[in-house]
């Protein structure tokens, strides 16, 4: 089992850059793929991006492609969601999840789950 505590989230301005933070506890971190998602107000909760066990492969979603980067330090048992150029849409609260086995994009097959950071971003 894994706890997830995300952190860096805030107000900012469109064009601007955030930096989130997932901590995971154990020891067994570099064994879950892990995600960001997200979810706006009123919306359903979206796929952002997920990385594998050792950081090498990574994946996206389109509308984030080319200004989020997913990254992970297993060594600090902490994932990470470099977030540049932001857009007002991209105003939601973000979640890490974590998974032993799955790498896809649907929210219910990823077992665990932080209690999410606010990212605001004003126009």
């Amino acid at each position: 089992q894994v706890q997830l505590v995300e952190s860096g989230g805030g107000l900012v301005q469109a064009g601007d850059s955030l930096r989130l933070s997932c901590a995971a506890s154990g020891r067994t971190f570099s064994t879950y793929i892990m995600a960001w998602f997200r979810q706006a107000p009123g919306k359903e909760r979206e796929f952002v991006a997920s990385i594998s066990r050792v950081g090498s492969i990574s994946y996206y979603a389109d509308s984030v492609k080319g200004r989020f980067t997913i990254s992970r330090d297993n060594a600090k048992n902490t994932v990470y969601l470099q977030m540049n150029t932001l857009k007002p849409e991209d105003t939601a609260v973000y979640y890490c999840a974590a998974d032993r086995d799955y790498t896809g994009t649907l929210s219910g097959a990823y077992d665990y789950w932080g209690q999410g950071t606010q990212v605001t971003v004003s126009s």
